[in-house]
């Protein structure tokens, strides 16, 4: 899908994994600059907030087990919603989950919520998320991961560049301040979700702030991004982001 859109800059930042690159160096067509990525889970004030780490090394002993820790963390998620719902009498279980999961894959709500498809008890994953996995519903557990704070810290003693993903669905733009100060290094100011105010004032943030501006899809699935892979983003926005990571 890269490939047909012509992608020539890319990293796959998946949540709480690095699990793609040792097959994804050898996938890359001829030409494209791969980065390795990883986009981490964490809770602040109550809420779930992603920080992008790029530039990052396969085999920091230290970075690798905080990324365990908040997989761990997880897991423990997964089982407290599983328990919710069969509270409720729903019947699924935590194998259930795990099924719909790559073996080894951090586990998620889209799990969760796939599973309850399969057993017939959700239509789709927007309706068991509205239904059952949502603030306020049966399942819904809140996260239990590292702090943004944490997530930069161990980022950048790994030797990689930090970045607050999809700043546009942030509750308190405050964490960008925060953020900075703590040393994060950019900003998600291109996303497809960011309207063109919102793009403005993410510029201004990271201008202000001295933060390099990031572009992001937020991929996932073609389901769930109906514009497909990549952004198209000017050079000069994005280069000196490039230049810290290639």
């Amino acid at each position: 899908m890269m490939r047909e859109r012509g992608v020539s800059v890319f990293s796959v930042t998946d949540h709480d994994s690095l699990g793609a690159y040792p097959w994804l160096r050898d996938a890359i067509a001829p030409g494209s600059r791969l980065v390795v990525g990883i986009e981490i889970n964490t809770t602040y004030e109550g809420n779930e907030v992603h920080v992008l780490g790029y530039g990052l090394p396969l085999d920091d002993p230290a970075f690798n087990a905080v990324i365990e820790e908040n997989r761990q963390a997880r897991d423990v998620r997964a089982r407290k919603m599983v328990d919710r719902l069969r509270s409720g009498g729903y019947p699924i279980t935590f194998e259930d989950v795990l099924e719909q999961a790559i073996p080894g894959a951090p586990l998620g709500r889209p799990h969760v919520a796939k599973a309850l498809i399969k057993a017939g008890i959700a239509t789709s994953v927007a309706d068991a998320f509205e239904s059952f996995l949502a603030p306020q519903r049966l399942g819904y557990v809140p996260s239990l991961y590292i702090t943004p704070h944490r997530a930069v810290e161990v980022i950048s003693r790994a030797g990689g560049v930090s970045a607050l993903a999809h700043p546009g669905r942030l509750k308190d733009l405050k964490l960008i301040d925060e953020l900075a100060e703590a040393g994060m290094v950019g900003l998600e100011v291109f996303y497809p979700r960011h309207d063109p105010a919102q793009v403005a004032l993410f510029r201004t943030k990271a201008r202000d702030h001295g933060l390099v501006m990031t572009a992001g899809a937020d991929f996932h699935d073609p389901r769930y991004n109906l514009h497909g892979v990549g952004m198209d983003v000017d050079e000069a926005d994005i280069r000196p982001f490039l230049d810290l990571v290639l």
